[in-house]
């Protein structure tokens, strides 16, 4: 929040204009850098409207909150009012959105968002956008949480005519959201005046709210509790519920004896670590304990999010990331479930990040700090950037600093690459990621695999699996630069140049572009297959088919690989990351891309003495291996047989 006071004091501070030099210092302080040009030309022009409304409406003790951030989350309210219902006595909130939109049309196919010119691209509806303020509110603050009918919302587009926004009002449903206009002053006094007190002030209100504990709602986790528990028909075989078992035993303990515990789960690709989170979930959901699910990477938060909320919006909402929890207050989860945990940063920090909270605390404490079970599911060989610190070494000594107890538990069953232990050894031991050197592919009955001669074979090959209606996608090493996200309309460029063989890369951004998946959604779209993936869109993913392109960074001369960090574009690679570095994060970067199978994996190589060296510990090439021409009923039967589609995870694992 960047300020608060009363309506007097607002309406006062604008007019002299103190008010705005208030916000810009405090913005600063908080974010380490001005605001934009828009952002306070927008202070300037609707705050001093709305003060004025309230004080109009005899509101002028009502506490105002400006730019309130809601808990756990990077996103502000313009405006929160605090004060005291007329009727009912109790605190009463208002969540106000402020537009200086003049007309907004409804989206032709979609009334939850709207055209307005500023914009080149479509926009949340603003009655859409205040009833989800609402609605996260009263899920994440315990404050309101069970008390929905304190909090209202209103979009006030004051500088609108009823005749430039009537048709947003489709949405119009319920006092979570309601739009105003300047034409209708009135009624929006009305409005104020029916949830807003003129005779309390609203500073004991603000106050609370304020106080309210971050956690989830029961009302929340009774929904997720349904929507995540049940939905999952997967069975945990073996080690995979004795990890169920002892996490839910340590959050029973830690509830009795007021004690914290760690819980550390290890496994490869396919394991079921994810499944086996999400399982946790929904039941500790079902049991009313405020937990959490939060990883690393946006691809698999927003998949996650998309899997489990597909039925029920606000789920979405319990899947965090890692840096979501630098100003959440200790030991008020009583579970946060950290999936790929290999992913963890030395620090939550970024360019972003207000200066208050620059403090250097690793991510590491804070995880472990917001919960009486931090549970993180991890597999060390799938650490790709430089400053990640999942590790079992990382997490064990951050626990014991701080006297808690730690337990591990190896997951070993493979139930990703067909359920094939052998394919995986094959892929640690080709990388020299475990000792003992390369081997000879000695075929199984779970997962197939092929050296292509060049990509247009490979390619074609998975087109082929394609038309059977197997899943496949093309992933390759950062070897290639990455040219800016193209105009909607624009062909994407093709970046990823193999001889007279060129593909673009997926996207990097959030909104597809002419007829590409958004990123989060590469591995899952099947859109995707038209653009090469990398190790950041792929990595907790799988698909049936899996097409992997080993560029120039590692290569195989004599009785080794070699990794060449020149023949490397990620930018993640500074000068600074030491040459050992850069060789385990490129070797784990193909160990990720060579394990998304779950029926087949085609390699292929730029380099011909790679190549020949693939062939020699590989499948010969033969166009159409054993299996292939399986009928379309087979990719789901496989996909049944590993359990991973079953277990309603959206092909994550």
């Amino acid at each position: 929040m960047l300020f608060r006071a009363s309506a007097k004091t607002v309406a006062v501070m604008a007019l002299d204009g103190s008010l705005f030099l208030h916000l810009t210092d405090k913005f600063v302080h908080m974010h380490g850098y001005r605001p934009g040009a828009s952002e306070v030309r927008s202070w300037e022009r609707s705050i001093p409207v709305l003060a004025a409304a309230l004080n109009d409406a005899g509101l002028g003790d009502v506490e105002v909150m400006l730019e309130y951030a809601l808990p756990l989350n990077s996103k502000r309210a313009d405006v929160v009012l605090a004060g005291v219902h007329p009727v009912t006595g109790e605190a009463s909130y208002v969540v106000v959105e402020l537009k200086q939109w003049s007309q907004a049309l409804p989206h032709e196919d979609d009334p939850t968002l709207c055209h307005v010119d500023a914009y080149a691209q479509p926009v949340l509806n603003p009655i859409e956008q205040v009833r989800r303020y609402c609605e996260y509110l009263v899920n994440f603050n315990g404050a309101v949480a069970e008390r929905g009918h304190r909090v209202a919302g209103v979009a006030y587009l004051h500088n609108a005519t009823e005749f430039g926004v009537t048709g947003l009002r489709e949405i119009e449903r319920d006092g979570h959201g309601l739009l105003f206009t300047a034409e209708r002053r009135g009624a929006f006094l009305d409005h104020l005046r029916s949830r807003l007190s003129d005779k309390h002030p609203g500073a004991r209100a603000a106050d609370e709210l304020r106080a309210g504990a971050t956690v989830p709602s029961k009302q929340l986790m009774s929904v997720a509790a349904q929507e995540v528990r049940e939905r999952t028909q997967f069975v945990l075989l073996d080690e995979q519920q004795v990890a169920y078992r002892m996490v839910l035993n340590a959050v029973e303990k830690a509830k009795h004896a007021d004690r914290k515990e760690v819980v550390i789960v290890t496994g490869g690709p396919g394991t079921g670590k994810s499944v086996i989170a999400l399982q946790l979930l929904g039941e500790l959901y079902r049991r009313g304990v405020p937990a959490l699910h939060a990883t690393g990477s946006q691809s698999f938060t927003k998949t996650m999010r998309k899997v489990a909320g597909a039925r029920k919006r606000e789920v979405q909402d319990l899947f965090k990331y890692f840096n979501s929890f630098m100003t959440a207050e200790k030991n008020s989860l009583g579970a946060l479930i950290c999936d790929e945990a290999h992913r963890i940063r030395e620090t939550s920090a970024n360019r972003y990040t207000r200066a208050e909270h620059r403090t250097g605390r690793a991510q590491i404490d804070e995880l472990i700090d917001v919960a009486y079970v931090p549970v993180f599911f991890l597999d060390e060989h799938q650490v790709v950037r430089p400053g990640e610190m999942g590790t079992v070494a990382d997490i064990k000594a951050a626990a014991a600093k701080r006297d808690i107890p730690c337990s591990v538990v190896p997951l070993d069953s493979q139930f990703r690459c067909g359920g094939s232990d052998a394919y995986l050894r094959w892929v640690v031991r080709l990388l020299g990621l475990e000792p003992g050197g390369p081997v000879v592919w000695e075929p199984d009955d779970r997962m197939q695999l092929l050296v292509a001669d060049s990509p247009q074979e490979m390619e074609a090959f998975l087109e082929a699996r394609r038309t059977q209606g197997y899943g496949a996608r093309m992933s390759a090493g950062y070897c290639w630069n990455w040219s800016p996200e193209p105009k909607p309309g624009d062909p994407l460029p093709h970046d990823v140049v193999i001889g007279d063989w060129a593909r673009p890369w997926n996207l990097r951004g959030d909104r597809s572009v002419s007829g590409a998946p958004p990123a989060a959604l590469w591995a899952t779209d099947p859109a995707g297959f038209g653009q090469v993936g990398c190790v950041y869109t792929a990595q907790g993913f799988e698909y049936d088919w899996s097409g992997v392109i080993i560029g120039p960074d590692l290569v195989w001369r004599g009785d080794r690989w070699i990794t060449d960090r020149t023949a490397s574009k990620d930018p993640v690679f500074k000068r600074s990351t030491p040459d050992h570095d850069v060789d385990r994060l490129i070797r784990n970067t193909y160990k990720v891309l060579l394990t998304r199978g779950m029926v087949g994996t085609v390699v292929y190589s730029t380099d011909p003495e790679t190549r020949e060296k693939l062939r020699e510990l590989g499948a010969v090439w033969s166009g159409t291996p054993q299996g292939a021409d399986r009928s379309v009923d087979g990719p789901a039967g496989k996909a049944a047989e590993t359990g991973q589609k079953a277990a309603g995870a959206g092909q994550t694992g």
